[in-house]
């Protein structure tokens, strides 16, 4: 394997080139690849074959399987059994379009973690395009680890021990913050998302946790945020809108450029991603599989907890 750093001036991530499935047999790859993304947070595998199968195998690499916890997501492997947990992002006329800086965009999603609604967090996600816009349709990353180094300490100690409220709200007219300045909707979701809320209490998430390293992470997104347990209110939101500006300020992104051959795993602990949308008059597909795990630190919502909520 070819292993490289993923961009230069960047903190965290790997590229791989060079990975064939006969490797993945190979017990000392598999532990050099657990160890670099445990490292580098973010693996771009480059020039691999491009099928499910080849998905599939480079997933489990790094742990078992997870189905998606939404059941209304579109699977790509309801007809082929032996890819259980490929899910399918594509665009279509039922998906959001919005416009940011006069551009329509369709499939555009905030930065955020992956099942952030969920008391449990997925280890990892691993993305593949199967089909890819000409025009857009690059995916971003940034590490939660630099985020959090390079914050003001002030806007740091405001942030510290900060309990986040989350459910799957997910329209980005019930956003109170964290939305581009040019943002506006064209096309609402076109699912009943009252149904997606009320099918998982809410849940509960550290803003920022400490790795086993000591190293410790921002983790927070405005996409699904409720407030903050014990506080609903607009000084609330106002004390998320801070924090997460000062997130903004010092954030140094990857957005990946798509190939057929390209796959990319992300460590969801640690990691924020952004989808940036593409033309909505092309069309865009990626399959996505999720690797089971948890990092033990998120909870559902429960009444006690939340008595004195405003």
């Amino acid at each position: 394997m070819d292993i490289r750093a993923l961009d230069e001036g960047l903190s965290f991530g790997a590229r791989v080139g060079g990975l064939t499935a006969s490797q993945l047999n190979d017990a000392n790859v598999r532990a050099e690849l657990n160890q670099l993304f445990e490292d580098c947070g973010v693996i771009v595998f480059e020039d691999v074959e491009p099928s499910a199968q080849m998905q599939v195998d480079v997933s489990t690499v790094f742990g078992p399987l997870k189905d998606h916890p939404v059941n209304t997501v579109a699977r790509a492997d309801r007809e082929d059994a032996t890819l259980t947990g490929v899910i399918e992002i594509a665009t279509g006329d039922e998906k959001c379009v919005v416009e940011i800086d006069g551009k329509p965009l369709i499939t555009w999603q905030p930065w955020h973690f992956d099942h952030a609604y969920n008391d449990e967090l997925n280890r990892a996600g691993v993305l593949r395009s199967i089909k890819i816009a000409k025009e857009g349709g690059r995916t971003g990353f940034a590490d939660g680890a630099q985020i959090w180094r390079d914050m003001d300490p002030a806007i740091r100690a405001k942030a510290e021990g900060l309990e986040v409220l989350y459910n799957l709200d997910l329209r980005y007219t019930h956003q109170k913050f964290g939305l581009p300045k040019t943002f506006r909707e064209l096309r609402p979701h076109d699912i009943d998302m009252e149904a997606m809320i009320a099918s998982k209490p809410r849940s509960i998430h550290p803003a920022v946790w400490t790795r086993a390293s000591g190293e410790k992470v921002f983790h927070m997104t405005p996409y699904g945020c409720q407030g903050v347990v014990g506080d609903e209110s607009p000084a609330a939101f106002a004390l998320l809108s801070e924090i997460w500006d000062e997130a903004m300020r010092v954030i140094k992104p990857y957005y990946h450029q798509w190939h057929a051959t390209d796959m990319v795993i992300w460590d969801n602990w640690r990691v924020l991603h952004e989808a940036c949308g593409c033309n909505p008059a092309e069309e865009r597909i990626v399959h996505r599989t999720t690797i089971k795990g948890d990092y033990g630190l998120g909870r559902f919502e429960t009444t006690p907890e939340l008595s004195g909520a405003a």
